[in-house]
């Protein structure tokens, strides 16, 4: 099964990021293209694309995702395939972050916590709590 996840930036920040690239075209044409010809050219260029692309986010409803999240999945692992328009990264993660979490300390914290719970409601023998309370402190 495949999902997509469209990322894209808020309506504020891109109205912000298109006044920037205004100011950044300005500086393009007026300084960067006269002083530095070809890379002038290729600044104002990139400027350009930066401002379309905040404009469209920001002023219109047809926005231009940053991002595109497909997310393959069979219960087991997960396969994240995220397009920047920059390029094509893949991922693999854990579909549990909870599991993939449980060796940093919050996690065995919490792990702690949940077994002292069960040993407190008598739940679970005083031999069993020591016993699995071992086993998670020898994963520090």
């Amino acid at each position: 099964m495949s999902r997509k996840i469209h990322v894209r930036p808020g309506k504020g920040q891109s109205k912000f990021g298109f006044i920037v690239g205004i100011i950044f075209c300005l500086i393009g044409l007026f300084i960067v293209v006269p002083t530095f010809g070809l890379f002038g050219l290729f600044w104002t260029a990139v400027a350009g694309y930066i401002t379309y692309v905040n404009y469209r986010n920001g002023f219109t409803d047809k926005q231009i995702d940053s991002h595109v999240i497909e997310v393959d999945g069979d219960g087991e692992d997960v396969t994240v395939t995220s397009h920047t328009g920059l390029g094509r990264r893949i991922y693999s993660v854990d579909e549990n972050p909870v599991q993939a979490d449980e060796h940093s300390k919050e996690g065995i914290e919490t792990r702690l916590k949940k077994l002292t719970d069960l040993y407190v409601q008598s739940l679970i023998t005083r031999e069993e709590y020591e016993q699995k309370k071992k086993e998670i402190l020898d994963e520090l």
